[in-house]
């Protein structure tokens, strides 16, 4: 069965400026577990929460498994990690989980692209390796719940 492994709500932004400088100081309480997310405006307490540039893109979801061992979502800046679920093939479709609150539909706009910051943040060699494999943008479209632990998932094209 599908599981979320981590969840982060990040109410700042870490990786400003060249990646040789290093992120800033990653706040207290960043990794949860659990998240509410509002339909339309994303992960409440997250830094794209609301903002109009990322409404169609607030929350965003890598599988445990495109990552290397040790990464988490604190180096790679996700809000959702799974484990047992492909999300990069899963742009277009509206991915449902449930974790016991009640289903939260995610329609997978598009690709979530990793940036120079993993070289740094994961190893060197993670930016080219996680190309295609850096995890998906959705745009939330229900209220709702998700906790750490096994989800129910439903994927409709």
């Amino acid at each position: 069965m599908p599981e979320i492994v981590q969840l982060l709500a990040s109410p700042s932004h870490r990786y400003v400026g060249r990646p040789a400088d290093g992120p800033l100081p990653a706040p207290p309480g960043e990794l949860v577990d659990e998240i509410r997310i509002r339909a339309g405006l994303g992960v409440v307490g997250d830094r794209y929460f609301g903002k109009e540039a990322h409404r169609q893109a607030s929350v965003t979801v890598i599988a445990r498994e495109s990552l290397p061992p040790g990464a988490g979502l604190v180096e790679v800046r996700r809000n959702i990690m799974v484990a047992g679920l492909a999300v990069d093939d899963l742009v277009g479709a509206v991915l449902t989980l449930d974790s016991g609150d009640g289903p939260v539909r995610l329609l997978v706009r598009r690709a979530a692209h990793p940036c120079a910051w993993m070289d740094v943040m994961v190893g060197p060699g993670t930016w080219k390796a996680l190309r295609g494999k850096g995890g998906v943008r959705c745009e939330p479209l229900d209220d709702g719940v998700l906790r750490v632990g096994p989800v129910a998932v439903t994927v409709r094209r």
